[in-house]
């Protein structure tokens, strides 16, 4: 069975979903994911008799009022997203001890938000690049009050799909030459600029210039945007070295 992966894009869209702020329903934006996969081989074939990941399938019998999350279905969902390594101990760690104090309790009973879960998902990218003692004091300037969502400097789920949109768009463009050279001596240079350009153009449709906060988000979109980068050259070196040692054992 071939495993099923999800763009950091695409589980953005899934997370507006949910929080009624996207242009579709969970389940129709699930079942066209899921036929966009499966490359529209068969058009005919019922999305319910599909092999389909199972934490899908709990996402469509949910209540569509009231959505919350353990966090066995977190780590669930977490694993769909390409180039993750969610587990149920370190997310456990996280919420009981590394970053107790911006997650907080579960918001709906024993189950937590969507919101709360896109913080999670961040997290995931940011420890690639940062510390835990950083990533609190990011989470910090974003958050400010964790027990009062109307006071974030940006929601939780739209930094999530601000950044992962940024970083689909950045990653799209395979040329060097695609990047700005005549303003960049080196690629690395080129990057940095590229990815902080952006994160601007995209933070300044819904935040005024003169915003005290813009610096902080837009700062925030670019560490998060580069942690996914390092996280996905990490994972090349490693496959380099597989291949690697394995040539020397032939």
């Amino acid at each position: 069975m071939e495993l099923f992966q999800m763009t950091r894009r695409e589980m953005a869209d899934l997370l507006l979903a949910l929080k009624g702020a996207g242009p579709m329903t969970p389940a129709t934006f699930l079942q066209g994911l899921w036929a966009k996969k499966n490359g529209g081989k068969d058009p005919h074939h019922p999305f319910a008799a599909a092999v389909m990941p199972p934490i899908f399938t709990k996402i469509l019998k949910k209540n569509t009022d009231d959505f919350g999350f353990s966090l066995n279905e977190i780590v669930a969902l977490g694993s769909q997203i390409e180039n993750t390594n969610f587990t149920l101990t370190a997310i456990q760690n996280w919420v009981k001890r590394d970053i107790k104090e911006m997650i907080v309790a579960p918001e709906k009973g024993k189950k937590y938000s969507i919101d709360q879960m896109a913080l999670l998902f961040l997290v995931e990218d940011l420890k690639t690049a940062l510390d835990f003692d950083s990533i609190r004091k990011l989470l910090q300037l974003i958050v400010n009050d964790p027990e009062d969502e109307h006071d974030d400097l940006i929601n939780p789920v739209q930094l999530y799909a601000t950044y992962s949109q940024l970083f689909e768009e950045l990653n799209s463009m395979r040329e060097v030459g695609r990047f700005p050279a005549e303003k960049h001596e080196h690629m690395i240079s080129a990057m940095e600029g590229m990815v902080t350009e952006k994160a601007e153009e995209m933070i300044s449709k819904y935040i005024s210039p003169d915003d005290p906060k813009k610096e902080a988000i837009r700062n925030t979109i670019v560490i998060a945007t580069l942690s996914v980068f390092t996280a996905y050259f990490q994972m090349l070196a490693r496959r380099y070295l597989t291949a690697t040692i394995f040539l020397q054992n032939m």
